[in-house]
């Protein structure tokens, strides 16, 4: 399904989002509307895609002016070609057997036919691979030589299921409007519109990465119940266990490296994302860093709010889902309140994003005796917020480069996180030697472990000395390195640069 909300021929930058703006709150939601606000005076396009339409709401965020296109799609509604009988393109279904083997051998080159438009749109359309018999004998095939002992069903609708969005995407490429350059904050989807894009019109490419998309997703596959098929498990081979979790995986690195191909720049947010974006294919003379900024002085003002010192309140700002780890949270706040009763914890956020595990999350505070002390408070102004909070934590399992840790830091709150994603340098220092040397602005702790996020709660908590040092650091970092203005000046130079060459 596909909507406009706002049409025009004219694009300056198109930017890419997979499941974020405008109808998911976040940190790449809260990057790409800095990007809108904080750039007036490009014309920017989103192409909104997401998986179902029963899993958005309402927009979270009002559109800006200088936004002048907007198009939605979804990539798995209920829009299918009549079934009718075909034989299919032998010599076209050739080329799908070679395409496969590229990503099975994983060769550096990508093929062609995966950089042209016409292969799905003419060659191979989405008619051909739903109900052509060379489709269905040659998934017959795949299935026997690779994996006859998982049932058949599981294997036919996982091979649907991947592939489906593939022509989805090369419909969408086909429509878009005329536009300079496109811009993704992601490979997996929105990567490969983005390449395809380029590919098809010789415009420039960006990409920039929050999180490691490709390496997300294998978190996302291996600990993914619905993946699994059901087969006893003792009748089960390890490398069969995994043959259709390693399907999934094996198709985002594939089309992570389409993307990696074709961007440039490769834009990561910390020097350890540019390094995992080189392993996983991307050019490294073509990637570069650019950290986050937020509106340090805004948020610096809210200081004046603030109790000194401050009341024992730790707030988590996130989406409540599996891999923000909230229930480690939960546990670690169980063992803080035995040494710190009168603590708070408040976590502020989106709630209804995975329904099943907030219900587990407010059953597991109720469980631990927390009612009293721990609150959901669900999406709030950071600025009401964070002058109220002693202490920001991410228990995180996967992150990029945070905002919330840096907008925390502006409006002086430490911050105690998981050693995820850039969170290491964002609160040791990790840019530059003067970076180091100002020090820590809070504790780092290994993943899922409450005692330690305890530990290190009660350190800052009871140690008003050791907690005003982190904050002192905390307000110098984000003064020195995070500036909102620093960050749209270089976008800004890269759109420039980007379109002049296009020129």
């Amino acid at each position: 399904m596909s909507k406009y909300i706002r049409r025009s021929d004219q694009v300056d930058v198109m930017l890419l989002a997979e499941g974020t703006y405008p109808y998911i709150r976040g940190g790449v939601s809260s990057w790409i509307a800095q990007l809108l606000t904080g750039l007036p005076n490009i014309k920017f396009g989103i192409c909104f895609i997401g998986s179902q339409e029963s899993e958005y709401g309402e927009m979270r965020y009002e559109l800006p002016e200088n936004l002048v296109h907007l198009e939605v799609h979804y990539m798995f509604g209920d829009d299918k070609p009549d079934v009718k009988r075909m034989k299919g393109n032998k010599k076209s279904f050739e080329a799908v057997r070679e395409l496969h083997q590229s990503f099975k051998e994983r060769k550096n080159d990508i093929p062609d036919m995966m950089k042209d438009i016409n292969f799905y749109m003419k060659d191979v359309t989405f008619e051909h691979f739903l109900y052509s018999e060379l489709s269905w004998d040659y998934i017959n095939e795949m299935y026997l030589k690779n994996c006859p002992d998982v049932p058949f069903i599981d294997y036919f609708w996982t091979l649907r299921n991947i592939h489906r969005p593939i022509w989805t995407l090369a419909q969408i490429t086909k429509n878009l409007p005329s536009v300079k350059l496109f811009h993704a904050p992601s490979t997996g989807y929105a990567g490969f519109l983005g390449a395809l894009g380029s590919y098809t019109t010789g415009k420039p490419y960006i990409l920039t990465e929050h999180g490691i998309y490709t390496r997300e997703r294998k978190i996302d596959m291996l600990s993914a119940e619905w993946v699994n098929f059901q087969k006893p498990n003792l009748l089960k081979q390890p490398e069969e266990f995994n043959y259709i979790k390693k399907m999934w995986v094996s198709f985002f690195e594939r089309i992570g490296e389409f993307s990696y191909k074709r961007a440039n720049p490769i834009l990561s947010l910390y020097p350890g994302a540019q390094k995992i974006q080189v392993a996983f294919g991307a050019d490294e003379s073509r990637t570069q860093v650019i950290p986050n900024g937020v509106d340090v002085d805004g948020l610096n003002a809210t200081m004046v709010h603030r109790q000194d010192p401050p009341k024992p309140i730790i707030t988590l700002i996130g989406r409540v889902v599996s891999i923000k780890d909230i229930k480690t949270f939960i546990r670690a706040i169980r063992i803080t309140v035995n040494k710190i009763p009168a603590v708070e914890a408040w976590i502020v956020g989106p709630t209804d994003e995975d329904p099943e595990y907030y219900a587990e999350c407010e059953q597991m505070v109720e469980s631990l005796g927390l009612k009293e002390n721990m609150k959901f408070l669900g999406f709030q102004n950071i600025k009401d917020i964070l002058p109220q909070s002693a202490l920001q934590t991410l228990t995180s399992i996967s992150e990029g480069m945070p905002l919330v840790i840096l907008e925390g830091y502006a409006a002086g709150v430490p911050c105690v996180a998981t050693d995820v994603g850039s969170c290491r340098d964002l609160i040791y220092g990790g840019l530059d030697d003067e970076d180091i040397a100002l020090g820590a602005a809070g504790a780092i702790t290994n993943i899922a472990n409450p005692s330690e996020l305890a530990e290190q709660y009660i350190h800052y908590l009871s140690d008003y000395d050791a907690w005003k040092r982190a904050q002192n650091v905390a307000l110098q970092r984000v003064e020195k390195y995070y500036r909102q203005e620093m960050f749209l000046q270089q976008y800004h130079d890269i759109y420039r640069d980007a379109m002049k060459e296009e020129a």
